[in-house]
Parts: C-alpha cells; structure tokens; sequence
C-alpha cells in the first residue's frame, strides 16, 4: 500500500462565513480552527496546508461563561523595563472586538510556519458586513 502525499494543485479552498453573536468564545475558536487546519477534509495531511478560508462576522457579539469577561485578561509587553500591559475581556471587545477572536483562535493551531500561514487565512469583522462576497462564501452553522 502506497502513501498518499498531498500536491499544492490537488488543494481546493472553500471560502466559510461564520456568525459569532451569541457563541462561546472557546467553541467557536475550536470549529474555526479545525476549517482553518483542513481537518474537515478526507485529504487532510498534518504537514501540508489544505484548509479553508473563514470569515467571522459580528466578533462584537461573542459569549463566555462564567466571570470570564472581567477576569480573563490579555497580555502584551512593550518592551521597556515594567511594560507589562493587560486588558480585560470586556475592555478588549470595546477597544478591538476582533483580536479576541484572533487571539482565541491562534492559540489552537500549530505554533510553526504552518500555523501562521494558517491564520492568514482567517478574516475576523465586528460587524455584519464583510467586503468577501466575490468568493461566494459558505454559511457555516456551528
């Protein structure tokens, strides 16, 4: 029995939409990445990139359970001696609603060449409208 290896040329990508009001932040970021890896794909193949693009709308609208909106925080550092910064969930959806979803989602793919370009991929709007309709993207129930 002889190995199947994946051809750049034998890839077909989807174009995905994907409504996120009212879905958990987790769950929702656990789906999208699994599209994102190709995993949904009977040719999947963990070395070659054979997902699909995803479009979040209405990044705005997310759910979390529990306190996770006053607790949960993100990080960044600016590089200066005592540039810790942080910002709650809350705080970060009024600011920039996309980079939670962004953040959520990049922490469940690989974290080598492979993943970035997978994150690539994906296209995250606040709002309802996207400029994505020339691919004819797929309504993608979660």
């Amino acid at each position: 029995m002889k190995t199947h290896v994946v051809k750049e040329d034998e890839i077909t990508r989807d174009w995905f939409v994907v409504d996120a009001a009212g879905q958990t932040l987790g769950r929702l970021a656990s789906q999208v990445a699994r599209i994102l890896r190709g995993k949904h794909k009977p040719l999947y193949s963990p070395n070659v990139d054979v997902g699909d693009f995803v479009i979040v709308v209405n990044a705005d609208k997310i759910a979390v359970t529990g306190r996770k909106m006053d607790q949960k925080m993100y990080r960044h550092h600016t590089g200066y001696p005592g540039g810790l910064r942080s910002i709650s969930l809350r705080d970060q959806l009024v600011r920039h609603p996309t980079h939670a979803v962004e953040a959520a989602v990049r922490g469940m793919l690989p974290r080598h060449r492979l993943g970035r370009r997978m994150l690539k991929k994906l296209k995250v709007y606040a709002g309802a409208e996207h400029p994505h309709q020339a691919q004819q993207p797929k309504v993608l129930e979660l």
